[in-house]
């Protein structure tokens, strides 16, 4: 297990793959398998049988697969550009991640 460097409901750039340069907000995070479902990135098919007592209509469906943790980027909020975070504590013990590049906190 990794440590987990995102956040639900940050907004992410896909460094690597079939889906590089997209853009993103975090779905999910899975920190013990290293991945994470962001929106509109990494679409795969899934099949689906029809099933009438759950009101599912049978198809092809199209949904997000998650993608690996070390192919992503947070975006910064301030400098909006992809960065590198960091850790650090503040004076009141609270710990906080924070952009290399612009030092700024991050939520």
């Amino acid at each position: 297990m990794q440590k987990v460097h995102i956040k639900k409901d940050d907004k992410v750039v896909v460094t690597t793959g079939k889906s590089r340069g997209a853009e993103g907000r975090v779905l999910k995070v899975m920190p013990t398998a290293g991945r994470a479902i962001v929106e509109g990135v990494n679409f795969m098919k899934k099949h689906t049988r029809p099933n009438p007592q759950k009101q599912v209509q049978g198809g092809i469906l199209e949904k997000e697969a998650p993608i690996r943790l070390d192919n992503l980027m947070v975006i910064c909020p301030e400098c909006n550009k992809p960065s590198r975070t960091g850790r650090k504590r503040l004076e009141d013990g609270t710990g906080v991640r924070f952009c290399k590049s612009c030092n700024a906190t991050l939520s």
